[in-house]
């Protein structure tokens, strides 16, 4: 004897399915929710609760921070020389993780840390965004880089000072609290040196302008940023971050402060002959010499200096460093090059000439380690074209194959 299936008029009052066409439907007091529809709510309610809930901030504590040698060693592994900037980055660095973990302790006196921004000085090609790219690998706090060039005074058309707290946030996936003890690269900020001898006869927007934007900001304030970018208008939401413990590393050629520094040694040396040659200058390396009020004759405004209290510099780099940078780092061209062929399965080498010949175009044309990358591209870019469609698996570049296409890109260059 078959028994039929006893029809209910009871439905599932999400889906809208009937109890037959389901598993089981769960009852409430004036409707039912069947068992598909209950683990959907479940998914979409654990995604909901994980966008609002706040993230767990990372807690840094003191014995495990890397300290400044440990920071400089890692630098070293992909920055070759600049001994100087590389001590003063791991100490400031350092110091930043040091304010982080400040903890006030009940009965003693509350001694605050104020915060040391920095400021390096060299000539294109040296190192100062790569440094900065580099030391953003290992650090515990959200980290950007910004170039300074694009920056107007508020309401000119080009990005607002505001922007690069923009840029932390986003870092941070807009979490104020993290944003707020992060580290900003200020890339190229020897664009915005003053234009004119005497500050404010004109409007100077991409210049003094912005130099007078970033005061609060390297100095610690609460500023009002448009979280998503752009101009802001009276309809955006504005978040307040506290730029206090926010540290600022600043980075710019000062193409022609040699001469700033040149002129300031030569007018401290009063007397004969017999006292300037008391004086030994490198003036091979006349950046070691920079000094607070080289920055002011370059165009920097005296109370942007005084917010820049640590003053580094990088040094030129020679033939030996030009030629390590070459081949040492862990992302040294040399090993990007065989990396790229080995995908090919093409075994690549150099001629020790070729090396050599790289160094000695990379010094002629003054475009420090830079360079060494646009001389490589036009020895390689004819090989790279080739090689992978030739059944080569082993390749060798010779010094006279470097110089032939070199003379060609030249021959290229000058053509009318």
């Amino acid at each position: 004897m078959t028994t039929a299936k006893v029809k209910t008029k009871n439905k599932c009052s999400f889906c809208g399915r009937p109890e037959s066409e389901v598993g089981f439907l769960i009852s409430g007091l004036d409707g039912y929710i069947c068992d598909s529809c209950a683990v959907q709510a479940y998914n979409i309610t654990e995604k909901a609760m994980a966008a609002i809930k706040p993230k767990k901030k990372d807690v840094l504590k003191l014995k495990n921070l890397p300290k400044p040698l440990e920071i400089k060693e890692f630098l070293d592994q992909y920055v070759i020389g600049q001994d100087s900037a590389k001590r003063y980055l791991s100490v400031s660095v350092y110091n930043h993780y040091k304010r982080l973990t400040q903890e006030t302790i009940e009965g003693e006196e509350d001694v605050e840390i104020e915060k040391s921004n920095i400021i390096m000085v060299g000539s294109t090609g040296t190192g100062k965004t790569l440094l900065a790219r580099t030391i953003a690998k290992m650090l515990k706090v959200p980290f950007t880089i910004v170039d300074a060039t694009v920056l107007t005074q508020a309401g000119y058309v080009g990005e607002d000072i505001e922007s690069i707290l923009t840029r932390l946030l986003q870092v941070a996936d807009y979490n104020v609290e993290e944003a707020e003890r992060g580290i900003v690269f200020v890339d190229e900020i020897d664009k915005i040196a003053r234009k004119g001898d005497n500050p404010s006869i004109t409007r100077d927007v991409s210049g003094e302008g912005v130099q007078q934007g970033l005061l609060k900001l390297l100095e610690g304030a609460v500023v009002n940023v448009p979280p998503k970018g752009g101009r802001k208008h009276p309809e955006q939401e504005l978040v307040a971050v506290n730029t206090k413990d926010i540290l600022f590393i600043c980075g710019g050629a000062f193409d022609g402060i040699e001469r700033k520094i040149a002129q300031r040694l030569n007018a401290n040396v009063v007397g004969y002959a017999a006292a300037r040659d008391s004086v030994q200058l490198d003036k091979d390396n006349m950046l070691q010499y920079v000094a607070p009020q080289d920055l002011k004759s370059f165009g920097l405004i005296p109370e942007i200096i005084g917010r820049l209290p640590v003053l580094t510099y990088l040094e030129p780099l020679d033939k030996k460093a030009l030629r390590a940078i070459l081949t040492e780092p862990k992302n040294s061209i040399i090993k990007q090059y065989k990396k790229l062929f080995s995908m090919d399965d093409v075994d690549l080498s150099f001629e020790d000439g070729v090396l050599d010949f790289v160094v000695d175009k990379a010094i002629e044309y003054k475009l420090g380690a830079r360079g060494l990358r646009s001389i490589m591209e036009a020895i390689m870019t004819d090989i790279m074209f080739e090689l992978p469609s030739e059944e080569k698996n082993v390749y060798c570049v010779t010094e006279d194959y470097a110089k032939k296409q070199i003379d060609k890109t030249n021959a290229l260059t000058l053509r009318v």
